[in-house]
């Protein structure tokens, strides 16, 4: 079986390198000899029905727009949503995927309603910076540990009952005040991370592969494990400096998180943040956080 990846719309909806994703799909199908293909669906194409898995990236307010009123008119990704299709949609996707997201003239747009959650307008400064998701302990028993990335949103994404979060944020805002980010209902995958997502978390890219394929052999990634660590104990460093320089400092975190451009409250382990602080440009306590993800 060929597993047929389609990457949409790229040309409206390929901010920050999302269109990364589907390569890194691609890819690590092949490692595994799966065979697989490619889609690229240009805006003057029509959406195929019938791929395994659709990859939506980020954009601007008048392309996703743009975006989100030809899937609405051509109805594709429902008719492949509803025959078991994976989805994952970054930033400007996610929003489009609920039923309203804020149009390019301020006003509410039609989403798909393939999620359930709302994204409007907010008085909060824009969400800009680094992010750490620890996931739900349904992903971490999947074999999913923290999830790093780069948020830069300016609407607030609000969930329903019919979707969940990805997970809780431990460093930065999410989807709207600092507490959890991203949806998932069924196979769709929505997230805020950008980087891309799949390059910084090729765990992530295994577990929606899964949905299609069944269980995956394993690969050697130590180098990108590597590199995931290494990514996401910088982003304490990075956002410190940010938010002592004034560029965030609406989003606080308190109760364990980040607060006033430090991280309290401590290391990972077992799931939990225990011990540990960021000071002074490193971190302390434990085995550090670098340590913890490098198991995780």
């Amino acid at each position: 079986m060929s597993v047929l990846i389609a990457l949409v719309y790229p040309e409206l909806l390929g901010t920050y390198g999302d269109s990364g994703n589907a390569t890194i799909l691609s890819q690590r199908l092949r490692w595994r000899g799966h065979d697989t293909e490619l889609v690229t669906v240009s805006a003057a194409d029509s959406v195929p029905a019938s791929c395994d898995i659709y990859v939506i990236g980020g954009g601007e307010d008048l392309p996703q727009g743009l975006a989100a009123a030809k899937l609405n008119e051509s109805r594709a990704l429902h008719r492949a949503v509803d025959n078991g299709a994976v989805v994952l949609a970054v930033c400007a996707g996610f929003q489009i995927m609920g039923e309203r997201f804020v149009g390019p003239d301020g006003r509410a747009g039609e989403g798909l309603g393939l999620l359930d959650c709302v994204t409007a307008s907010t008085s909060a400064p824009r969400a800009i910076g680094e992010v750490l998701v620890e996931p739900s302990r349904e992903w971490q028993g999947r074999g999913l540990g923290v999830l790093t990335g780069f948020e830069n949103h300016g609407a607030v994404t609000e969930l329903g009952p019919g979707a969940r979060p990805v997970g809780e944020v431990r460093l930065g805002t999410g989807n709207k005040d600092g507490t959890v980010e991203g949806a998932v209902a069924g196979r769709i995958w929505a997230t805020y991370l950008h980087g891309p997502v799949l390059a910084r978390n090729p765990r992530l890219a295994d577990l929606l592969l899964s949905w299609v394929v069944g269980p995956l052999a394993p690969l050697e990634d130590s180098e990108p494990d590597a590199l995931h660590a290494e990514r996401a104990a910088r982003s304490f460093g990075e956002r410190n400096r940010d938010d002592h320089s004034g560029t965030r400092h609406s989003g606080t975190r308190h109760s364990g998180k980040a607060h006033s451009g430090k991280a309290h409250g401590g290391k990972w382990h077992g799931g939990k943040w225990h011990g540990g602080k960021w000071h002074g440009g490193k971190w302390h306590g434990g085995e550090g956080l670098a340590g913890w993800l490098r198991r995780s």
